[in-house]
């Protein structure tokens, strides 16, 4: 009877790999592949999502793609094993995605679980008692298999069972990727560009927007964290925050993901940046945003210019002085 395995697959070398391994032993593979607003790991046009497709494509195996959604934010709120070096609470994340793949196990028919989790090579979520701590605590024990540093933990149950091949799983270890990536030519692997993969929430320019979410917010939009890779953040009021675009791309990006509610903020009298207001909308409001926003234009200082307010397809013109200087500025940004 062939065996098939559910594979959570990022796009990166190393789940790359973990699948290419258990192919080359004839399982059958279907991928499973979680979106964040948290992933950086990608370039301008592309994201985790794509790369996982481009590599599903590529080994022709199915793919399913699950959104981590609200339930996911409130790990990231409040961990239950604590944070890494930043935000991010790298073992309670293993733990929900492991999870995520044992709920789905039976619906896609398959027999284990793999990853491309190699021993030591994450600090926090890749030592040799957290990723015991993960197995435990997802529910797969047994039916967890890391392909790439399989031979340095006890046999699991698919190759107990004889059905993975133990010999021919590998023992690596630690944070050199040299070894990944020799496997890589042996295996005829190309066109990995995230090896390593990346997180918002270990980036120290992002924690404090993050915080700031999180703070302002009882249950959070993942749309509230996607945004944060856009333009400049500032808080003017407890429930109201404005994004300033830093160049036209973003200008035009803001503007197309703009919600109902949400005011549209430009200076009238030259070239400027787009600024979005969200949540709370007063007149006072607006007219902090639309100080903030004169900062990054040509305005004269000190003068009165009108600035252009759309919301809710509606348009409107308020005078607004423009008397910030940058310390006032760093008041309110996020």
């Amino acid at each position: 009877m062939k065996r098939k395995a559910l594979a959570l697959l990022s796009g990166g070398l190393d789940s790359t790999l973990a699948v290419k391994v258990m192919l080359e032993q004839g399982i059958d593979v279907e991928a499973l592949n979680f979106t964040s607003p948290f992933c950086t790991c990608t370039g301008k046009n592309a994201g985790c999502k794509s790369e996982a497709l481009r590599v599903a494509e590529e080994l022709n195996i199915p793919i399913k793609v699950m959104n981590k959604g609200p339930e996911y934010l409130e790990i990231v709120r409040k961990p239950k094993h604590g944070y890494g070096s930043g935000m991010n609470p790298c073992i309670d994340c293993r733990i929900f995605l492991l999870r995520k793949a044992g709920e789905y196990l039976a619906e896609s028919g398959a027999d284990f679980v793999i990853t491309g989790e190699v021993l030591g090579q994450r600090p926090m979520s890749q030592r040799r008692d957290a990723m015991r701590l993960i197995e435990r605590e997802s529910g797969l024990e047994g039916l967890l298999l890391r392909p790439l540093s399989a031979k340095h933990f006890p046999p699991t149950v698919p190759e107990q069972e004889g059905w993975v091949d133990r010999e021919r799983l590998l023992a690596i270890s630690g944070r050199s990727r040299k070894e990944q990536m020799r496997l890589a030519d042996e295996l005829d692997v190309k066109n990995y560009p995230c090896p390593a993969g990346g997180c918002l929430l270990t980036e120290p320019s992002f924690i404090s927007k993050i915080r700031d979410v999180f703070d302002h917010s009882e249950r959070p939009d993942p749309r509230e964290f996607r945004l944060l890779k856009l333009g400049r953040h500032f808080r003017v009021g407890p429930r109201t925050k404005v994004i300033i675009g830093r160049n036209e791309a973003e200008n035009q990006t803001l503007e197309k993901v703009a919600l109902p509610g949400e005011a549209l903020l430009r200076w009238m009298e030259g070239s400027s940046p787009l600024g979005v207001v969200s949540g709370t909308v007063t007149t006072e409001l607006l007219e902090k945003a639309a100080a903030i926003l004169l900062r990054y234009t040509k305005a004269t200082p000190g003068a009165t210019c009108m600035v252009k307010v759309v919301a809710d397809g509606a348009e409107s013109r308020i005078p607004v002085a423009n008397t910030y200087d940058e310390a006032r500025i760093e008041e309110f940004r996020v």
